[in-house]
């Protein structure tokens, strides 16, 4: 049975934690029971000895749980200080007086670990991804958010995906029913946006709305100033409380040196490490200074790759000396500033391990490296433990307990949540792992848990939501982000800033996933209100080759083509390249001679596959903002600041043209 261990009966709270560990937890409310009663005689009779020390006595019993320190001994100039138990009176002749028997000095977190049945204490690690999507009662996706709080007990729960009140409601409601708080976290590398940014509704083309969403951290790369680094981070952070997501699974730290780098790319900051560590650092600053936790990630480093880790392993052959140059120094740095959080990457790196198993289940890298020679005291999440680098090679028990013993905290998305807790279970009952280790993991997850006030408040007001989600102030610090990262490449007509002439014939060709019903939509409409005669295409990997024709034939017509390239990071395949049919139509448009601009408004890199281009802007990814920034800096509304934080089609670090504003006429 899964909780076969329990220990001896004792009476619980309505949340379960045994009453008998102190009453100093404010979620504790016991009866008043005889026992209450002689304690209050207790309280009675020390009383007497003193004003000041039954203040002080109250100042101990009553002290936030919220701190590390909180039911520690008294410090400083208090008047009573507790020692091996005991308590002694200033100016006495050294008669110690014994503590009172209901008196208990751990703080929340030690109270509950020792509370916990090593069943539990593995459910704790257990971290499983559910959507914020509206769940109704018995629906599969309601049962399935029941049963892992409820059934398997878990200490966190990844949310992805929903607007941010319905987020909010579901959170709510699944630590109403948890026995003890639930650490929420969430992917947030572009702000809160990033998972919570709304929907479109589609028969109507009508935006409902939803958090923050910035552009790309590759785009904080190309603005470069630690300052807007910061900002992103305070406003995500923010968000991200409102609704009830307490860890930010951002920034991501990997140095993305490798242009086929098919999953990282642009949600690098960049190439250069020290520009890399400086903004990254400056980001976790604002995410902790506002009551999340930022977690560095992918470590030991996921950028020097052409394999996505989702589907197979990739394997990054580099040295020790290479890694603490170019991979590391980001991570160092992060840990520095305090990071509370560092996620693993399903790489391998065997010039370190001297193996070809993925650095995740590799204790020489998460204990030996990140703990004791980077000096990391925070929470070790796996990556995504459902997915192929991992996954694919070993069995789901034997990946938790490898996991657990390479020194990992949390154990992220585990594909079977039975299987990983009873591997860690059995690896325990055979002395593979001890319980020790395991009540260090725990230990860690709870003290997180109860610095952020969790053991005080688990749930959010869901009236709050709209008053710090997605609002105006916290917009325009991505739209200052978006303007401040557009960066022109090339511009060899020198046709940048574009005249603005209201009849021009201008031709908008959208290239897009076919689902990503946004794309190109806030580009044109910003378009559209200078060229009224403004034609557009949208094209897509599924578009024939006789379509793409007749968009090059219209081109031809047109005074000025606007080609953007909305090219995801990673596709099903796992390949970022645009199909041949693309490529082929934007080659054969440099070629017409027909004005053109090439926005790549996602991979950077693209800029390689049609060298011949005139004109080429990098826009770091397609959310609004960025479409919007883009078709202001192109009409010379706002001036172009924005510098590659990476070689692009071997042009060095630090390019990009300047171009200063439109004078007015």
């Amino acid at each position: 049975m899964l909780y076969s261990r329990r220990l001896p009966a004792q009476t619980a709270s309505p949340r379960g934690i045994p009453r008998s560990h102190g009453s100093s937890d404010p979620s504790l409310t016991p009866k008043r029971t005889a026992a209450a009663t002689q304690r209050t005689g207790v309280r009675t009779r020390w009383a007497v000895l003193g004003g000041s020390l039954l203040l002080a006595l109250a100042a101990a019993s009553c002290a936030s749980p919220g701190r590390e320190t909180a039911g520690g001994p008294p410090r400083g100039d208090d008047p009573v200080q507790f020692l091996s138990g005991q308590a002694l009176i200033p100016g006495a002749t050294g008669e110690a007086l014994a503590a009172p028997s209901w008196y208990d000095n751990r703080g929340w977190a030690e109270r509950t670990l020792a509370s916990l049945t090593l069943e539990e204490k593995a459910s704790q690690m257990m971290m499983p991804i559910l959507l914020g999507g509206f769940a109704p009662a018995g629906s599969r996706a309601h049962e399935r958010a029941r049963e892992v709080v409820e059934e398997d007990q878990v200490g966190g729960i990844i949310i992805s995906v929903g607007s941010p009140t319905e987020v909010a409601a579901k959170i709510n409601w699944m630590q109403s029913l948890s026995r003890l708080p639930l650490l929420i976290a969430s992917d947030l590398e572009g702000g809160a946006g990033f998972r919570f940014g709304g929907v479109v509704h589609a028969p109507t083309n009508i935006g409902l709305g939803g958090a923050t969403r910035f552009p790309s951290l590759m785009a904080l790369g190309a603005a470069g100033e630690p300052g807007l680094a910061y900002e992103m981070g305070r406003v995500t952070a923010l968000e991200a409380r409102a609704i009830g997501v307490h860890v930010a699974f951002a920034p991501v730290l990997d140095v993305n040196n490798n242009p086929e780098n098919p999953v990282i790319n642009v949600r690098s900051l960049g190439e250069d490490p020290e520009q890399v560590a400086g903004l990254g650092a400056a980001f976790v600053r604002g995410v902790q200074d506002h009551g999340a936790i930022a977690t560095a990630k992918h470590f030991p480093g996921h950028g020097d790759t052409s394999t996505d880790s989702h589907l197979s392993l990739p394997v990054i052959r580099v040295t020790r000396a290479r890694m603490d140059s170019v991979e590391l120094p980001p991570f160092q740095r992060a840990i520095d500033e305090g990071v509370g959080g560092v996620m693993t990457a399903h790489v391998a790196v065997p010039e370190i391990t001297g193996a070809g198993t993925p650095a995740t289940l590799e204790r020489s890298v998460l204990t030996g490296m990140l703990r004791e020679q980077m000096g990391f005291r925070g929470l070790i999440f796996t990556d995504a433990m459902d997915m192929s680098a991992v996954d694919a090679g070993f069995r789901r028990g034997e990946a938790a307990v490898r996991a657990v013993e390479a020194g990992a905290d949390i154990i992220l998305m585990p594909p079977d949540i039975a299987a990983a807790r009873e591997g860690i279970v059995n690896a325990v009952d055979a002395g593979r792992l001890s319980e020790a280790r395991i009540d260090e993991s725990v230990l860690r997850l709870l003290r997180a848990k109860e610095r952020i006030g969790l053991d005080r408040n688990r749930t959010v007001d869901i009236g709050r939501v709209p008053k710090v989600v997605g609002i105006g102030p916290h917009v325009s610090v991505a739209r200052e982000v978006a303007g401040r990262s557009v960066t022109v490449l090339k511009d060899d007509p020198g046709i940048l800033p574009l005249r603005g002439t209201s009849n021009a014939r201008v031709y908008s060709v959208v290239y897009r996933r076919p689902q990503d019903a946004r794309a190109g939509r806030a580009f044109n409409g910003r378009l559209r209100a200078t060229y009224r005669r403004l034609r557009s295409a949208f094209v897509d990997a599924d578009t024939s080759p006789e379509e793409y024709a007749r968009v090059l034939d219209r081109s031809r017509s047109m005074q000025l083509v606007i080609v953007s390239l909305h090219v995801a990071v990673r596709t099903a395949s796992g390949t970022v390249a645009l199909p041949e049919e693309a490529v082929d139509f934007v080659a054969a448009l440099a070629r017409s001679g027909t004005s053109h601009v090439v926005v790549a408004f996602g991979n950077p890199y693209l800029l390689e596959e049609f060298p011949a281009v005139q004109t080429y802007v990098a826009a770091w990814s397609g959310v609004p903002v960025a479409e919007q920034a883009v078709a202001e800096a192109l009409l010379g509304r706002t001036a172009v600041t924005g510098r590659a934080p990476a070689r692009i089609a071997g042009m060095p670090i630090g390019s990009g043209l300047q171009i200063p504003l439109r004078p007015a006429r």
